[in-house]
């Protein structure tokens, strides 16, 4: 599916926003007395799995605010093992009107009590990103990239970050860079700047330029238009012909993946995924009553493990088992970031029990 490693400066690049996330730990928000800061993005959370997890090269393509806020978010990027070389920095006019480091308190969620995330992001710099900004030419050309990963979230932040989307999955997709899209479709985003016709016409764009997608039914309706409606009970067949009208739609896509998880409680969920290629489905080991302890970055886990195993020349039903495992394991930390290894993956994997390493 990609390129060999030899003559690219990266193995995978990410576009989209890194926010700073503020977590009150076992407390809540409105109790809080102190907070833990950890950076994190939909789309930047893969490539730091990526690099700090699996060893692989990095960077991310995003834009800081240039001050104290914006170089803190820099250090926790650099800490995590992703390149900083591509970030855009805007000047900051001494009171945040024009641009900002996003933030998004996020608390974990108990039993019967759901978690609750709040955003506060807006006029952020990374959404005010435009196609000019970036030469695609030289990143994907010239520097040499194996894998461009991008979302839905920061497709919708602005009608900018829509349109700088899809230049880079144009670009990308000209160079024969692989590139994957998580949906992650948030009405809520999209609705702030733009219509039901001109999101479905976004999306359908990029759609028309990627390899891999990651979603299900509920993204592919609400994204792009489509009208796919669910016939079982079973989340696997229903994902397996979603993701068959998918292709037949956009023969582009080679592969369509999700996560599919079933929520007992906030921190009780069962948990696997699927993916479909070539007119195959293949489910991957099903994870009963998972302990969650943040379920936050699960998916974005799961993406990474599957790009992985992907970029290693692994095959599919083998790609989807590590982004299973690694999404789970992603799960039993704080923060939306891997504190994962490759070995925990393996080790997972290979179904051994979850007592004490000595």
């Amino acid at each position: 599916m990609t390129e060999p490693r030899g003559g690219t400066a990266w193995d995978a690049v990410a576009l989209g926003e890194v926010m700073l996330r503020l977590d009150p730990g076992h407390s809540r928000i409105r109790s809080a007395h102190q907070f833990d800061v950890y950076e994190g993005g939909g789309e930047y959370n893969v490539i730091r799995a990526l690099a700090s997890a699996f060893g692989m090269r990095t960077t991310v393509l995003t834009a800081l605010t240039n001050n104290e806020v914006g170089v803190l978010a820099q250090n926790l990027i650099r800490a995590g093992g992703v390149d900083t070389s591509h970030i855009l920095w805007a000047p900051f006019d001494d009171f945040g009107e024009t641009n900002r480091v996003g933030l998004n308190f996020t608390e974990r969620g108990f039993g019967v009590r759901p978690g609750v995330g709040m955003y506060d992001r807006a006029n952020t710099a990374a959404a005010q990103l435009t196609p000019n900004d970036i030469d695609w030419q030289r990143l994907f050309q010239a520097e040499g990239v194996r894998w461009l990963h991008t979302g839905g979230i920061f497709a919708a932040l602005s009608r900018t970050t829509g349109e700088t989307t899809i230049a880079a999955v144009a670009a990308a997709r000209a160079a024969g860079v692989t590139v994957s899209y998580d949906f992650n479709y948030r009405p809520s985003l999209w609705n702030r700047h733009a219509g039901s016709e001109e999101v479905i016409e976004t999306n359908r764009n990029i759609a028309s330029h990627t390899d891999v997608m990651i979603g299900n039914e509920l993204d592919f309706n609400g994204a792009l238009g489509m009208d796919i409606t669910t016939t079982s009970d079973d989340p696997i067949i229903n994902f397996g012909n979603a993701a068959e009208q998918l292709t037949h739609t956009f023969p582009n896509i080679t592969t369509v993946a999700a996560t599919i998880r079933k929520a007992t409680s906030a921190t009780v969920n069962d948990w696997s995924a699927a993916a479909w290629s070539n007119g195959e489905l293949h489910h991957a080991t099903q994870y009963n009553d998972l302990q969650i302890y943040d379920r936050v970055g699960g998916g974005d886990g799961f993406a990474a493990g599957l790009i992985f195993a992907l970029l290693e020349g692994r095959r599919l039903p083998e790609a989807v088992e590590w982004g299973t495992a690694h999404g789970a394991l992603v799960m039993t930390t704080p923060g939306d970031n891997s504190m994962v290894t490759r070995a925990d993956v393996e080790r997972l994997m290979s179904a051994d029990d979850a007592t004490t390493i000595r």
